[in-house]
């Protein structure tokens, strides 16, 4: 796999912020953190907001699934689409939301990896099973609905595909880290 290495679109510059852009970007801008990946898809803002209406759920109180669980999902997906702009952001998030960094690590290996509970393990197989095939596998899918509601059992397969279309875009568009981020 050929990974780019050069920024492709770069992040809007300050003096090319409309005032709608303002708002939504300066915060960001400021503190760092995760400017690139804002100040980037502010090139497209309409595609922009839309991404941006399905990660708000993801991430969000909308979401059925608790966000440790969310977070594991997130990183598996991360390391399957080696998109080090979203590992190194979601490894924070992941500390947030209560995965240890011996657990991050783990992400790497993935289902297979000793130490995970079944339930850990089979959310890590979904997101195996999704970057694999484009579907949970039947085994994956029974063992997981024992656990999670058809809404939990939805909101697995968004986690995964936004966070796979938010993969490609970044490593496409060669977003760069931002400052203090901790990549692979």
């Amino acid at each position: 796999m050929v990974i780019q290495d050069s920024v492709r679109i770069s992040p809007l510059r300050e003096d090319e912020w409309t005032d709608e852009q303002r708002k939504r970007l300066e915060s960001a801008y400021r503190k760092g953190g995760f400017y690139n990946l804002a100040g980037t898809m502010a090139r497209h803002p309409e595609a922009s907001k839309r991404v941006g209406q399905l990660s708000a759920h993801v991430l969000g109180p909308t979401s059925t699934l608790p966000a440790r669980e969310r977070e594991l999902l997130i990183l598996r997906t991360a390391w399957l689409c080696q998109a080090e702009y979203e590992w190194a952001q979601h490894r924070l998030i992941g500390v947030k939301a209560g995965v240890t960094e011996e657990e991050i690590e783990r992400c790497k290996t993935g289902s297979q990896a000793s130490g995970w509970t079944t339930t850990e393990a089979g959310l890590l197989r979904a997101a195996e099973d999704l970057h694999a095939h484009q579907r949970i596998d039947d085994d994956t899918w029974a063992a997981l609905a024992q656990v999670y509601s058809e809404q939990q059992m939805m909101d697995i397969v968004f986690a995964v595909g936004q966070y796979t279309l938010v993969a490609m875009a970044m490593n496409s568009f060669g977003t760069q880290l931002d400052d203090g981020l901790q990549g692979f």
